[in-house]
């Protein structure tokens, strides 16, 4: 064999990715600060301040999930990683497990749960709307199931599920209760111990302001002595008289019994830590706690309002139940006989920022617009809003002038003149 010592052409640069502005769903432009404690240098797993970053990162995370948990910490990989690792953990084969939908990712919660081998029972409502409680009560009666699993903030509708309420109804079939607060998590109110979520799993790439490769989660009493009817020591690592568990969770990487070991007093080896991925979360919550919880939370609802009254000053028309419209991302109907691919295109080549399509029934039908984590400022609403108008003016769209800026200013001025 022939082995060719020369770089090839296209690889013989460092990556230099363009600079965009990233106002769509998610993911967002990562704070600095958070790049910059990517680039601190690499320390091993069980160094003592390794071992003392992981413990500050949970305490952090306690205070942005408002809960005192103890499970609370991260798995390594995307937000889809917690999910998997949640729901796989939690789930029995054979468990009736209720997943109600009301966008995309709930059908994503479907189909891990059905991996997962559970028996799973769905109720769907139509996108841009939520679940009323009594929806909800009506199927866990029907159902009886051992989980309920539901999305709290559903990016593909940017609709917010109300979880109040959802504990009591769970409690009086003995149910758990888990929510995927990937897309909510530190822009939108969202207390663990208050709703009685049993267990809640994020990701950094949304409102908290990181990159896309951590995925933060907490787990209750109640979760973590579910999780432990499973638990087991994988082989090499297990005392003599050690034999797993009868019913183990199925995945090794997503077992959170042996993840909770590993994080826990007894710092049982289960993988190696991705350590630039631990400072960027624990960057990401340490900027929310500096700030504040509330006042981040406030900080997107005052930008989401801003750019909510800009696009329908473009005189574009919003989707879904306004009451129940997500603080960091607004989805409007693209305008009859408008591409709206093309227009996405037209934003990216030439002011360099992005914003999102959806899925499935609403492809093609409306753009979603995001403000979150440190995209979350008044600058990059006011230049997303004079883009977009100049972009919809040149594909044929007649939008009042300087309409979208104009009616923002004015959302700012109600709110105080944040920045």
């Amino acid at each position: 064999m022939t082995i060719h010592p020369q770089v090839p052409t296209f690889a013989s640069e460092p990556i230099a990715p363009p600079q965009r502005l990233l106002m769509g769903p998610g993911p967002i432009n990562a704070d600095p600060r958070v790049l910059r404690a990517m680039s601190a240098g690499l320390i091993g797993q069980f160094d003592p301040a390794m071992t003392d970053y992981m413990g500050q990162t949970q305490e952090l995370y306690r205070r942005v999930f408002q809960t005192r948990n103890e499970h609370t910490l991260l798995v390594d990989g995307t937000a889809r990683a917690g999910i998997e690792a949640a729901l796989f953990s939690l789930i029995t084969p054979g468990d009736r497990v209720l997943v109600p939908i009301f966008g995309r990712f709930g059908g994503l919660l479907r189909e891990i749960c059905e991996r997962a081998g559970a028996e799973v029972h769905v109720r769907e409502i139509p996108w841009g709307t939520v679940f009323r409680p009594e929806q909800i009560a009506e199927a866990i009666a029907q159902t009886r199931p051992a989980l309920v699993a539901m999305v709290h903030g559903d990016t593909s509708t940017t609709m917010l599920q109300p979880m109040e309420g959802l504990r009591e109804i769970c409690d009086r079939y003995g149910a758990l209760l888990y929510t995927d607060v990937t897309a909510s998590l530190g822009g939108n109110p969202f207390d663990q111990d208050e709703l009685g979520i049993d267990a809640a799993t994020a990701g950094l790439q949304k409102c908290l302001g990181g990159p896309s490769g951590s995925a933060p989660a907490s787990f209750s009493p109640a979760a973590v002595e579910r999780i432990g009817r499973r638990h087991s020591v994988e082989a090499g690592l297990r005392d003599p008289g050690q034999f797993p568990s009868e019913h183990r969770i199925r995945s090794n990487y997503f077992d959170l019994g042996m993840i909770f070991d590993y994080w826990g007093a007894t710092r049982l080896n289960h993988h190696t830590e991705a350590t630039s991925m631990l400072y960027a979360a624990h960057e990401c919550a340490r900027i929310i706690v500096t700030e504040g919880l509330a006042e981040t939370i406030e900080r997107h609802r005052v930008h989401g309002a801003a750019i909510h009254a800009g696009v329908l000053g473009l005189g574009l028309r919003d989707f879904g139940e306004a009451q129940y419209r997500m603080n960091n991302v607004v989805a409007v109907h693209i305008p009859e006989g408008v591409n709206g691919d093309a227009v996405r295109a037209d934003m990216l080549t030439d002011f360099a920022i992005e914003i999102g399509t959806s899925f499935g029934p609403l492809h093609g039908k409306v753009w979603r617009i995001g403000t979150m984590g440190y995209n979350a400022r008044r600058d990059t609403v006011l230049s997303t809003l004079a883009a977009l108008e100049s972009v919809l003016v040149r594909h044929g769209v007649s939008v009042p002038r300087s309409g979208g800026v104009e009616a923002a200013l004015d959302s700012y001025r109600g709110a105080g003149n944040p920045a």
